[in-house]
């Protein structure tokens, strides 16, 4: 039989960083692809020791089926954490917990979305966040981006021609810190306007804070959540980048109507979450476990950010730019135009590195002259051999297609 997929599905397109996985394990590989954090910040030991504990006092609870929004002590423990390290004033009514962020964005897009509106996001932005959105049936509406963060400007025109039109986005997605792939950070002054703008046209922030924490440079900013007035702001959150990725823990904290209509989305999707991980995750928190690895995390990968930014220096030509993020995983590398970053990434693999090109980034018409690099994964011996293998790529690129000086 063939089958005849949904129209949805058309829309839907493989992931560059998934396809390239499989070239991670080959012998000699240094891959720059991802955006895994690195083995050695895991809590392996403590973890250990909490899961003997849930087990041996909270089994029979911790491997039945738990309720939809998460484990009530997960989510009373989470908004003491936002109170603490965000200066986020929330509490459990307002909280649920999501299979890692990516469940999250999928879920606010399916609540607030419907199939052919449209939203704004930064440009470029998450992939992760296009997949989302795209498997919702969801245009995408992409606000260039500079070293302070989203043009707030530019948003301002594009909702003032949108508000003359009659249509609407649905809401404004935003990555404010070391945002993904570029780095950058969102200056305090385009937060502030942000708000204004939701605020004059009513729409809806959606803030994505997955790398927030880990800063190991510059000045600690307040989200755009801690910020907001009022209660327009949906707040997403992950344990991925500061705990594990394996526990697949994520959280919304957002008003309680938003909550609730994403907790009968997930009734659909997958009845409860890990409740065993949920368990794990609480007792993480409530030992204070979390709070004092979060700046161990920072402190090793600030030291792999500045060896990047190093062997950038040594080794890219001078002709290239890149990002400098004070936290996060990533440093954005734009090339020349001239230069298509899609179709180098064969050549990088032949000399034994990935990388993932920027046209993957672009929720509309993509751009091939930038990648993006992670330096979070790698150790630190192969960080500098990685730039020095891409580079050498990048030369010859150059070369090829006479890339002035």
């Amino acid at each position: 039989m063939e089958f005849t997929f949904s129209r949805i599905m058309e829309q839907v397109k493989p992931s560059e960083i998934r396809e390239l996985l499989k070239y991670a394990s080959q012998p000699g590989m240094i891959s720059l692809g991802g955006g895994m954090p690195n083995p050695g910040s895991f809590a392996v030991e403590e973890i250990r020791e909490i899961a003997d504990y849930v087990l041996e006092n909270y089994g029979a609870l911790a491997l039945q089926y738990g309720n939809t929004g998460g484990y009530d002590e997960l989510r009373k423990q989470l908004a003491i954490f936002l109170g603490e390290m965000e200066d986020i004033k929330t509490d459990a009514r307002n909280i649920i917990v999501t299979t890692g962020s990516q469940q999250a964005l999928y879920s606010v897009g399916k609540i607030l979305v419907n199939q052919g509106d449209f939203v704004i996001t930064e440009s470029p932005t998450y992939i992760g966040a296009i997949s989302a959105f795209r498997a919702c049936g969801i245009r995408m509406e992409g606000i260039p981006m500079d070293e302070q963060g989203m043009k707030t400007d530019m948003l301002q025109a594009s909702l003032e021609k949108h508000r003359s039109q009659g249509i609407m986005p649905r809401f404004i997605y935003v990555i404010p810190n070391f945002q993904n792939p570029s780095g950058y950070t969102m200056s305090l002054e385009r937060r502030k306007h942000i708000i204004d703008l939701s605020e004059e046209f009513d729409v809806p922030i959606v803030e994505d804070n997955p790398y927030g924490h880990v800063r190991f440079s510059g000045t600690h900013l307040p989200n755009i959540k801690t910020l907001a007035r009022d209660n327009r702001v949906i707040y997403l959150g992950t344990f991925s980048k500061i705990m594990s990725p394996g526990l697949r823990i994520g959280f919304v904290s957002a008003d309680e109507s938003v909550v609730g209509k994403i907790n009968l989305l997930k009734q659909g999707l997958e009845l409860s979450g890990s409740t065993l991980t949920e368990f794990i995750a609480a007792e993480y928190l409530k030992r204070g476990i979390m709070k004092r690895k979060i700046p161990e995390v920072a402190r090793m990968y600030g030291k792999k950010r500045n060896l990047m930014l190093k062997a950038l220096e040594d080794y890219f030509p001078d002709w290239a730019t890149w990002s400098k993020p004070e936290g996060g995983m990533f440093v954005w590398a734009t090339l020349n135009e001239k230069i298509n970053t899609s179709k180098m990434i064969a050549r990088a693999i032949e000399n034994k590195v990935t990388y993932i090109s920027g046209a993957s980034f672009y929720p509309e018409e993509p751009r091939y002259d930038s990648m993006r690099l992670n330096f979070t994964f790698p150790s630190d011996e192969d960080i500098p051999i990685a730039i020095q293998r891409l580079a050498a790529v990048v030369e010859k690129e150059a070369k090829a297609i006479e890339v002035s000086r």
